[in-house]
């Protein structure tokens, strides 16, 4: 190495890491004979030590570098013109502490403001960006007590629990506005897109629930100490809307081959897999407001609607209004569909007004209904099942008369032979899946309870995870940042 560059001024500052570097050398040089899983530790935890000094000694070169401002001014206007200098500040990186100095502005009965945390685009905590990135995205798939485990595990940047929970609130807040700003190229096809919304219930805090299921869990008394009993847990959760708009190719197919009559083929019907999937949901915002959202990235997808727009709904009276609403506002067209497998449901429990459990036949009598509503008899279904539980005088005939309502009320969207033959999707499978996903497999889990501010970050980190925006949102969220942090901050350099 040059003699006179190992002992200039820009390389002094690296130093320390050079000396670390070289001590882990040694060490291995002279490390004879040792299992590999010891060696691979000592290089761990000595590595970090080696990429802390390394960070380290880029922000003292920062700070050697700084030069005073020939003007600062704050979010005021006020101009700050007394500098002190080697002020510093603490920042937790994934490799372990460092220490930030820099210039410091002031004013009387003003705060300090610091041009190089500008610079650097420093969060107002003491967390640094890869710290941040880090745990966010842990607690997506875990719960907090095993992501912050895990990141003290496998950094030297420790993080506690309480701070987790802050670090995803913050790294949240900019979810809404990433999905407004965002552009969305043209698909150039002709394909359905499709839209459909569900809703899921996560058990909260009592100050995360909506006022009313909060008075009525006020009012309603337990009637076991150690657990609630049936009907007792309704007053515990706060409904999550959950939203999804796809693209998928048309799969015109026939009403045997959906109930697959056809026993004998080993033939699998192809499913045309779906595409370009946005998931989302949301336990803080109205169901309406979710909905709309819908929409909105659907007309993103599709502004001028020259193609097929299909909605798939489960029946819920309150959800059908709000489509209903926003398509009339936004004077949008679409064929709204009844999802089948609630269909289904229905019937299932109106057979057994009519059959003992388990007998055989109960089956035959579904299928046998299912084909005709498949083939657009819905309302016929409804009337002859009414006509025969008359018939036999059936006493316990709710679920009947429940399963004949059901579908005499939605008729209209039970053309499922119009849907058929155009190749619509008819079951609701992406959006169940995704209320499994977003809601089941992290928030549902035995003894959660969650605040709202809590469940509400996790649901929109999951779901920038689901639709595959992670990264993008990730650089849009620290632009935000910055503009947050530091767009009032007036900076002119000396002359």
């Amino acid at each position: 190495m040059n003699e006179s560059y190992a002992h200039s001024l820009d390389f002094s500052f690296f130093s320390d890491p050079r000396n670390q570097l070289e001590k882990i050398i040694l060490h291995l040089e002279s490390a004879n004979l040792q299992e590999h899983g010891i060696i691979e530790e000592y290089i761990r935890t000595q590595g970090n030590e080696l990429l802390r000094l390394l960070l380290q000694g880029f922000l003292d070169k920062q700070a050697d570098d700084e030069k005073i401002e020939s003007f600062v001014s704050d979010a005021d206007g006020s101009h700050l013109n007394h500098v002190r200098k080697n002020t510093s500040r603490k920042l937790i990186s994934l490799f372990g502490s460092v220490t930030v100095k820099r210039l410091a502005y002031s004013q009387r009965n003003k705060a300090s403001v610091f041009p190089m945390d500008a610079r650097l685009n420093l969060y107002s905590d003491q967390y640094s960006d890869g710290v941040r990135k880090r745990i966010t995205s842990d607690v997506v798939d875990r719960s907090y007590d095993s992501a912050v485990k895990r990141h003290c595990e496998t950094t030297a940047g420790a993080i506690g629990k309480r701070q987790a929970i802050a670090l995803s609130a913050d790294t949240s807040q900019d979810f809404v506005t990433f999905y407004e700003q965002r552009k969305v190229e043209n698909e150039n096809t002709d394909d359905l897109l499709v839209l459909t919304a569900d809703g899921k219930g996560i058990v909260m805090l009592p100050d995360g629930l909506r006022e009313i299921t909060r008075k009525n869990a006020e009012k309603s008394k337990q009637k076991l100490q150690t657990r609630l009993s049936s009907g007792e847990k309704k007053d515990r959760k706060r409904m999550a809307q959950v939203a999804a708009v796809y693209t998928t190719r048309p799969n015109p197919r026939s009403a045997e081959s959906v109930i697959n009559l056809d026993k004998e083929s080993n033939v699998r019907q192809f499913r045309p897999p779906s595409r370009n999937k946005r998931v989302w949901a949301s336990v803080e915002r109205e169901s309406g407001q979710v909905i709309e959202e819908a929409f909105e990235e659907a007309l993103r997808r599709d502004p001028k609607q020259q193609r097929h727009w299909v909605i798939l709904i489960d029946g819920h009276p309150h959800q059908l209004g709000l489509i209903k609403r926003v398509m009339k506002e936004k004077r949008l067209k679409a064929t709204i569909v009844m999802d089948f497998i609630h269909v289904l449901e229905y019937l299932w429990k109106a057979v057994w007004c009519l059959f003992e459990k388990g007998d055989s036949k109960a089956e035959k009598w579904v299928e046998e209904r299912a084909l005709k509503i498949l083939k657009g008899q819905s309302g016929r279904v409804a009337r002859g099942i009414k006509q025969s539980a008359s018939k036999r005088g059936l006493k316990k005939r709710e679920a009947i008369d429940k399963c004949a309502r059901y579908l005499q009320k939605y008729e209209p969207y039970m053309r499922y032979d119009k849907a058929l033959s155009g190749g619509y999707p008819i079951a609701s499978g992406v959006i169940e899946g995704a209320c499994r996903h977003l809601i089941n497999d992290r928030l549902d889990v035995t003894g959660a309870r969650w605040s709202l501010q809590g469940a509400e970050a996790i649901l929109k980190l999951r779901s920038l995870n689901s639709s595959g925006d992670w990264e993008d949102y990730w650089s849009f969220h620290r632009k935000c940042s910055e503009q947050r942090n530091y767009a009032d901050l007036v900076i002119k350099g000396a002359s």
